[in-house]
């Protein structure tokens, strides 16, 4: 099914000096000191574009914190007079919505909780329809693309030009040292689908601890994100949410300034260079996909003679030989560990498929 999505450019509505746009502020809101120290210090960096905080806070387990509501909202609204930089929410509800739009938020995003419902963002769109503001939709939990641009889609349907997407991460069943697994493939889809769309990266949900934050920061500049959106929190190992993943506003301020922006653009100079590159890079995948085809004949062979002899297509010994054996390898060519396990996964998945329907025909007599 193909779609189109009628959004504004990001500079139309909210004007970053042609940097990345830095939404940065507490994982949630906390008491109106809390949240008017924290903003302030963050302006004073110097490096946010959004102040961010958490009013709603849907949670897993009841008995967590979940926010502390309306009001809030009023301390946003005097963090937003005090420091003169617009303000954005979380809203899960219309109710939440109607709250928001009533204390003056500039800047509404959707949660991956929410993205994940269609019936929930036809609600919220449905609220929606006829106001003019910016919404930025963060992935859904489980990874699907379809369900991320379903939402952008309800969202844009009811009048919504102000639009962004925010990549958040996703959760995964595989253990990994990030809190939710980047899955890049599945944003760098989206844009490649929606060029105008501005993606902008949420290390600290990718994360989950802070030290691991630059390195995710740092991947979605290279991707050409058109922006971050970090926690910071004025004392972060006190925080009522999300602790391990927030860093002071000074330190933030730090991190953002050892980030390194690449240009999206590139001058004649080097066009000539690159094109050389580039057809280097088509030649050797030309390659890989001819030796995926090559060892995917082997495979068809390998489940003839399992046909043959009765034995089955999967053998989890042999899969966790492959996932070992190729990790090393993998690591002995500088090759990014989870890139070689994504990878392998894939192909044996594919060749378990394989070994499936060859091992469901009929052997051929002689």
């Amino acid at each position: 099914m193909k779609s189109t999505l009628d959004i504004l450019p990001l500079n139309s509505w909210l004007e970053t000096n042609g940097k990345p746009v830095i939404i940065a502020g507490p994982c949630s809101a906390e008491t109106a000191e809390q949240v008017m120290e924290t903003t302030t210090q963050i302006k004073a960096e110097g490096f946010a574009n959004v102040l961010r905080a958490g009013v709603w806070k849907p949670r897993t387990r009841p008995g967590s914190f979940e926010g502390v509501g309306e009001p809030a909202l009023a301390w946003m609204q005097e963090a937003h007079k005090e420091t003169g930089l617009p303000v954005a929410v979380e809203v899960a509800t219309p109710q939440h919505i109607e709250l928001a739009l009533k204390y003056g938020v500039n800047i509404l995003w959707i949660g991956a909780r929410t993205t994940v419902n269609p019936f929930n963002v036809q609600e919220l769109a449905d609220a929606l329809k006829g106001v003019d503001v910016p919404v930025l939709v963060k992935n859904p939990v489980n990874p699907d693309l379809q369900l991320w641009i379903g939402a952008l889609e309800r969202l844009n349907q009811a009048g919504i030009k102000k639009l962004g997407a925010i990549h958040r991460g996703f959760s995964n069943a595989q253990e990994t040292k990030y809190r939710n697994s980047p899955m890049w493939h599945i944003a760098v889809e989206l844009k490649t689908m929606f060029p105008q769309l501005p993606i902008i990266g949420d290390p600290s949900h990718m994360a989950g601890k802070r030290q691991y934050l630059f390195e995710l920061a740092q991947r979605a500049l290279d991707l050409n994100y058109d922006g971050l959106i970090i926690e910071s929190h004025r004392d972060p190992d006190k925080a009522w949410s999300d602790a391990a993943q927030q860093l002071t506003p000074k330190a933030l301020g730090e991190m953002l300034e050892a980030l390194s922006v690449r240009s999206k653009e590139y001058g004649t100079d080097y066009q000539s260079e690159l094109e050389v590159v580039r057809a280097k890079i088509d030649n050797l995948d030309r390659e890989l996909l001819e030796n995926l085809a090559a060892r995917m004949s082997l495979v068809e062979r390998l489940a003839e003679y399992k046909r043959d002899n009765n034995v089955s297509a999967y053998q989890v010994d042999r899969f966790r030989e492959i996932l070992k054996t190729r990790a090393g390898w993998g690591k002995s060519m500088n090759l990014f560990p989870d890139l070689v396990d994504e990878l392998f996964k894939l192909i044996h998945m594919e060749s378990i498929r394989k070994q499936t329907e060859v091992m469901n025909q009929p052997k051929v007599s002689a």
